[in-house]
């Protein structure tokens, strides 16, 4: 997180608990923190790396009028750190404009279970006092008295019990005004509430969704050594929950029976709704590999039995071996989230290549 206090001293960026950010003040609310949460937690599941995002909060200056708070989540990549996701708490201010103007209470009522005793400030106006005192102006004086909250209210309450009258500054008159004793009375008082009424509040997350994917593209790309040092193989390492292609079936060799196989995956793939390439060109295995690897296929089946294949891993590049019938749920586990490659390589026997795949790609 880069509160505003560590952008204006000079000092960076830290890791800290979103609990704590919250508990301290730094975060306005509970609920602007959940949201920063959840914004953190979308952009890690696709792919951002959580050591180059930051949510950095806005300056005094750049604070919107509505805004109580304001985030916004940066994402490092070429360009340097680039806002992708703004979360602006705008508290209640839209409801209060709209009731301020039209003279409606834009309120939700809580109803209790059990009436509930609460301790209340109760302030009360002198309509009479305030009409000889300010007469034209008394009705901005005497909503600017009811709008006090807790703390000014009992200031002025302390105040008038020493002094006998306090300034007051009403800002829809723009000056201080003088309040005495007999103006307004301002008292705790014991309540029991049925109900709690309150102007609800909107937090507002804006997403910029061209900026996301393209950092994904730069946080999701890396080069890998192939047969020699001299050769770099391209990859993108997709999360199978957005890679667009979910895996690729290919026969070893083009033979007919494998061929068929390939196919009956394919079909079986495509009623289970997971987004596939089949290839059945001939090219090398090791080709086809690399060169799903540099689209982000996070899965390869390679036809190379009747009854059973094998599942690639497009990151670790290890194998395991799968019947058949079984392969299209296995993928659909993955892809959905539902296991992770671990999981799954506990489940399945390990299939040793002859080759790697590195070998097979520089092959002519």
């Amino acid at each position: 997180m880069f509160p505003r206090e560590d952008q204006l001293t000079g000092r960076s960026a830290t890791r800290v608990r979103l609990g704590e950010a919250v508990s301290e003040g730094t975060v306005n609310n509970e609920t602007l923190g959940f949201f920063i949460g959840r914004v953190y937690l979308f952009l890690t599941q696709l792919g951002i790396d959580k050591d180059r995002l930051r949510f950095r909060q806005h300056l005094p200056n750049e604070m919107a009028h509505y805004a109580a708070d304001c985030w916004d989540a940066e994402i490092e990549c070429s360009y340097g750190w680039i806002e992708c996701v703004g979360i602006a708490d705008r508290s209640a201010y839209d409801l209060r404009a709209h009731s301020d103007k039209s003279g409606v209470p834009l309120e939700a009522h809580e109803k209790f279970a059990e009436p509930r005793e609460v301790e209340k400030l109760v302030i009360t106006p002198s309509k009479k006092e305030l009409g000889l005192a300010f007469k034209g102006d008394q009705k901005m004086v005497l909503e600017a008295l009811e709008a006090m909250g807790e703390t000014e209210a009992l200031g002025m309450k302390a105040a008038l019990e020493s002094k006998g009258d306090v300034e007051f500054k009403v800002c829809t008159l723009g000056k201080d005004v003088t309040i005495k004793r007999n103006m307004v009375s301002i008292n705790m008082e014991k309540k029991k509430e049925h109900q709690r009424k309150f102007t609800p509040s909107v937090i507002e997350p804006s997403f910029g969704i061209g900026r996301i994917i393209y950092c994904l593209f730069e946080h999701c790309f890396y080069q890998r050594t192939g047969k020699t040092d001299d050769e770099q193989l391209n990859v993108f390492r997709f999360p199978p929950l957005v890679a667009p292609i979910k895996c690729t079936v290919f026969p070893l060799v083009k033979v007919e029976k494998f061929d068929v196989v390939a196919k009956k995956i394919s079909k079986a793939l495509t009623t289970a709704g997971i987004s596939h390439i089949i290839d059945i060109t001939g090219t090398s295995i090791g080709k086809r590999y690399a060169r799903t690897d540099e689209i982000g296929v996070p899965l390869a089946i390679t036809v190379d039995s009747t009854t059973s294949v094998t599942v690639r891993d497009r990151d670790s590049k290890d194998q395991i071996r799968v019947e058949v019938d079984e392969v299209a749920l296995v993928v659909k586990e993955v892809t959905d989230g539902q296991s992770t490659w671990a999981d799954i390589m506990w489940r399945y026997p390990a299939h040793t290549a002859l080759a790697t795949d590195e070998e097979e790609a520089s092959e002519t």
